[in-house]
């Protein structure tokens, strides 16, 4: 396809690599001392990089290109972070706000239901891998919301084939409420399923 792709100089690239660090999709690269054009399909046409090159070596052409691929951009963003020791997103399913979720989903069915308290993914570092990863996700503050989630979860819980559910919570009193509505949720349901609270410290330690 035809379509708007930057160009890169060699002749005036003086090797800075300013363009590089800009250039978010990862379509560039240093190589010998010169900025290159790695991949076509990854760059996006946007230009971020053309604003930091100091000496204009870098414009835009139009010309036969593959089209630009956000997917695979995606998929080597995620390595490179696992790569340099960090974590990818373990969220599957969106809403998460418990007041914005549906009360039957597709995501629902056969489910590992994690009921969190807003604060506890801040707290605790590695909350994604050790409480959200293969589970499906619903967060709430019940001082913030100043509502009873008890019904809503009961609802859940009831309508679908819940698995476990799992409640993490803080340490501080406001979020009893959260654990409140969830065990209570759980035993409205009639359902027997395998469940547990785990309590955050405000420090980022499991207590419980």
């Amino acid at each position: 396809m035809i379509r708007k792709i930057i160009h890169i100089d060699e002749e005036k690239c003086n090797g800075c690599g300013l363009c590089a660090g800009a250039c978010h999709e990862g379509a560039i690269g240093m190589e010998n001392g010169k900025a290159r054009l790695l991949r076509d399909d990854y760059c996006d046409g946007l230009g971020d990089c053309l604003p930091t090159c100091p000496t204009g070596a870098i414009t835009f052409v139009e010309r036969e290109a593959a089209a630009y691929d956000e997917a695979a951009v995606m998929e080597k963003k995620k390595e490179k972070i696992q790569k340099e020791g960090g974590s990818v997103s373990r969220l599957g399913q969106w809403p998460v706000q418990i007041k914005l979720a549906p009360v039957n989903a597709p995501y629902f069915n056969g489910a590992r239901l994690l009921v969190a308290a807003d604060c506890t993914a801040y707290a605790y570092g590695r909350f994604h891998e050790d409480f959200i990863r293969g589970k499906v996700t619903l967060i709430g503050c019940p001082k913030l919301d100043a509502c009873d989630y008890t019904e809503k979860l009961t609802e859940i819980i009831s309508r679908n084939d819940i698995k476990s559910l799992t409640v993490v919570r803080m340490e501080v009193p406001c979020c009893k409420g959260i654990e409140h509505a969830a065990v209570e949720a759980l035993k409205n349901s009639g359902k027997c399923i395998p469940w547990q609270v785990v309590t955050i410290s405000t420090d980022g330690r499991i207590l419980e």
